[in-house]
């Protein structure tokens, strides 16, 4: 296929497209776009591969309108597999109002499947296809046109290998039965609160080791204002404050522009177009009465918890993990493990669904004294047995 019928410019084209696809078991998508300078990515190229077709799709064409896209998007019938869907989720989100359904992430079904974690692209296709990408386009300006032949077929490379990716590892995941642990996995991905946040909420992604719920409290104000000024602006979050300056706002609670100026990481605030703002915003969080504080985690980011229970948690989740042939990141994250070693019921994803079944119920048992791990066959294995 060349690049000039593999490039959709047209409605009419797309639609006809489109509609080949409806009887497909399922379609592969990938996207092309920009976020560099912008608060939402800019969509440059959307890519799809169904069973005997491939086409690149130009949102940027004069004219063109994507609703035969989306309404294939939202066809239940056709299974639609991407690779690290989210940020093409969230962008069919706000450029179409709906996230696609059902889904099918190779990354995610990667890492249930063992190959590691969060595989990229090009080694699950060296893995699984058996082929070499040319990533020379990696970093192109997918925003300019017109776009090259050799762009587009870069491009489809991104669908077209994607297809044998997905039968095998579909296949894998039949044979080990753990196709309902990627279901649970694609439910969180085609939830939309997982792609809208709050203003108000916003503080929550911000790394604060603090005990403090003054400094949250304020730290809350500071944040769903940057997230109001970007989204306005429609400009990075980190371009109009960074992370750590926002933590030292909320730390120190300016009362003025002088105090702005006096500060090391949020000088840039103190302007005129944010000033006021910023101090307003300070100030705010300062006046909220200590009942309407946040709530601070019942577990202590900062303190990683006793020492030898995190290592022998963490050496358990290896395992447990080399047993199961799954990526450890699937199931618990670094701060899961400290939050465990702090909490019984500590509220995290490894203490809940098939997470907990693998690996949380066994790391209580081991934090209580009733497993334990020990060396056999001189020192060459790891056993994991009940006390």
């Amino acid at each position: 296929m060349t690049s000039t019928l593999a490039l959709i410019s047209d409605t009419a084209t797309l639609s006809a497209f489109c509609e080949r696809q409806i009887t497909a078991e399922f379609v592969t998508v990938d996207t092309e776009f920009m976020r560099e300078t912008t608060f939402w990515a800019k969509l440059c190229l959307v890519q799809i591969a169904g069973p005997d077709e491939a086409v690149c799709i130009d949102p940027l064409a004069p004219g063109i309108d994507l609703a035969p896209m989306y309404k294939l998007f939202a066809n239940n019938k056709v299974l639609k597999v991407f690779h690290a869907a989210r940020q093409d989720l969230e962008i069919f989100l706000h450029e179409g109002g709906a996230l696609p359904v059902p889904i099918f992430d190779t990354q995610v079904a990667a890492m249930v499947c063992g190959f590691g974690d969060q595989v990229g692209y090009e080694a699950l296709v060296a893995k699984l296809v058996d082929a070499k990408l040319d990533k020379t386009q990696r970093f192109t300006d997918w925003s300019r046109r017109p776009l090259t032949e050799r762009q587009v077929k870069y491009a489809l490379s991104d669908v077209t290998h994607l297809r044998k990716a997905y039968t095998t590892l579909q296949k894998r995941l039949e044979r080990t039965g753990r196709s309902a642990w990627l279901s649970e996995e694609m439910a969180i991905l085609t939830t939309e609160k997982t792609y809208r946040i709050e203003p108000r909420e916003a503080w929550r992604r911000i790394k604060a080791r603090t005990r403090s719920g003054r400094m949250l409290a304020v730290l809350r104000e500071l944040a769903a204002w940057r997230e109001d000024t970007a989204h306005a602006m429609d400009w990075p979050r980190q371009r109009v404050a960074k992370d750590d300056a926002l933590l030292e706002l909320a730390a120190h609670a300016p009362t003025s522009v002088e105090d702005l100026k006096r500060s090391r990481l949020a000088k840039q605030l103190a302007s005129e177009r944010f000033a006021s703002a910023v101090v307003a915003a300070a100030q705010k969080g300062m006046l909220v009465p200590e009942s309407e504080w946040p709530e601070v985690p019942d577990y202590d980011p900062a303190n990683q918890g006793p020492r030898a229970v995190v290592e022998l948690l963490r050496l358990l989740l290896k395992l447990k993990c080399e047993q199961e042939d799954v990526a450890p990141r699937l199931i618990a994250s670094s701060e899961d493990i400290d939050a465990i070693a702090q909490k019984d019921d500590a509220d995290v994803p490894a203490m809940h669904g098939w997470r907990r079944t693998l690996f949380g119920e066994d790391a209580l048992k081991l934090k209580h004294g009733k497993l334990a791990v020990a060396l056999s066959d001189g020192g060459k294995k790891i056993d994991i047995f009940p006390r």
